[in-house]
């Protein structure tokens, strides 16, 4: 019990360092409550990572809230978004009526369900949740029902250019108390394994796209996991993502092959063109899916929960819109055994990893959370963020996201003069891969 008890008690340094700060004490006015500016930031306190982070300001002085928009290939595009288009949109509406806000900012571009417009939206609602906690004196999870568990369970990511490599990394990972790892030989689709650069000795794209073969990558993940199990058992659950990388029919007879090794969750089996597949998948294997962080619209992720052809569901939130889209996924899912395993990867901020983990505390279908770990500087631009301790996630408990944002360090952290892009990955013939 000793670990439990430290784990509950690990955010009390963090929640004194809040108690004085205007930006997590609850409002006292609660009358009519307006927007009078939505800004956004961009910022790079971590590994190069592009984080879009949108404060909506309010006509109560010192009351605010900050949401996460992170597109990090996007950032800019995004970026405007926010400042030119929902910042006049949103000033002078009512801050308490997320829902409504939502709905009509949704459809305020017409066409919609796009990333760059979805992200921007995300960094509204979820900073409207923010001050709606704050105004409550309440954490975001009990505006949403109060907790079903303590923290939030997660997993961790283990890699290696070689099976050797890849068993020390999962040792590190079970040492930091991870009973979920996720294992990968090299990179996505085990580019190492592969040699045969043909389209580079025929001129054909650029001297800097990387190559991915199936047949090795196909190879190697089925040895990977024997490997592990005979090497650590049945103890440690065992997570892979393909990434979208391989053929529809490899990817069944992948996932046929790794049930004897029950992995917790193969991720990311198919791309989102070819959703139609998942019905053959489902038919031929009980591997246990989890799919969605591409995923965008409802039109996506509905037809997959609904026909029950995942496991589940790991919608990016800010991706679908923020926390008010992201919740009623979550309440689809419970109706038909689908569990959540929202993406949650570095090129998150702070405040989406907290919206996140409010969420996870607060459902019944909680499955998994992907870990992250950040940097000095970046919790020093986001005092209160999640923090990890023996495997599990836990949230500050201030009112609102129980965190701030520091945006004159943001400026100090200016983000990379570089795209972002992903960069292509191809056939030895040089046909595109997508992720």
């Amino acid at each position: 019990m000793g670990g439990i008890s430290a784990l509950l008690g690990s955010t009390v340094i963090a929640q004194e360092q809040l108690k004085t700060s205007p930006a997590t004490q609850p409002s006292k006015a609660l009358g009519a409550l307006k927007i009078s500016k939505v800004r956004a930031f961009v910022t790079s306190p971590q590994l190069g990572v592009k984080l879009v982070v949108v404060k909506v300001e309010t006509t109560e002085a010192g009351l605010y809230g900050i949401g996460c928009a992170t597109f990090n290939q996007r950032a800019l595009a995004v970026k405007t978004a926010v400042d030119e288009f929902l910042d006049p949109f949103c000033r002078g509406r009512d801050a308490d009526n997320i829902e409504d806000l939502w709905q009509t900012a949704y459809t305020s571009s017409y066409w919609r369900n796009g990333p760059v417009l979805n992200n921007a939206l995300s960094g509204v609602d979820q900073a409207l949740w923010d001050i709606k906690g704050k105004r409550a004196g309440m954490p975001v999870y009990q505006l949403l029902g109060g907790k079903c568990r303590f923290a939030v369970p997660c997993y961790t990511h283990a890699a290696g250019r070689d099976l050797k490599e890849l068993e020390d990394s999962v040792a590190r990972g079970a040492a930091q108390g991870f009973r979920h790892i996720r294992i990968q030989v090299g990179g996505y689709g085990s580019p190492q394994l592969s040699t045969h650069f043909d389209f580079r000795e025929a001129g054909f794209g650029s001297r800097g796209d990387s190559l991915m073969e199936e047949g090795p990558y196909l190879r190697m993940v089925p040895k990977a996991f024997e490997h592990i199990r005979n090497k650590f058992g049945e103890e440690v659950e065992l997570l892979h993502d393909v990434h979208e990388r391989i053929e529809p029919v490899h990817a069944i007879q992948l996932c046929k092959e790794l049930e004897k090794y029950h992995p917790f969750f193969v991720e990311d089996p198919l791309p989102p063109e070819a959703n139609g597949y998942f019905k053959q998948l489902r038919e031929q294997t009980s591997v246990p899916i989890a799919m969605g962080e591409l995923f965008n619209s409802p039109h996506e992720w509905t037809p997959l929960i609904t026909e029950r052809l995942i496991n589940f569901i790991r919608v990016h939130i800010s991706q679908a819109g923020g926390l008010t889209p992201a919740r009623k996924i979550a309440t689809l899912a419970e109706a038909f055994q689908v569990k959540s395993a929202w993406h949650g990867p570095a090129d998150v901020s702070p405040v989406g990893h907290a919206c996140n983990a409010h969420l996870d505390l607060a459902i019944h279908n909680f499955g998994i959370q992907e870990s992250v770990n950040f940097n000095r500087q970046t919790r020093d631009m986001f005092p209160g963020c999640p923090t990890m301790k023996n495997g599990y996630m836990v949230v500050n408990e201030a009112p609102g996201w129980g965190m701030d944002f520091d945006e004159n360090l943001a400026k100090k952290f200016p983000p990379p003069n570089t795209s972002g892009v992903w960069l292509p990955v191809r056939r030895p013939d040089g046909t595109t891969v997508r992720p």
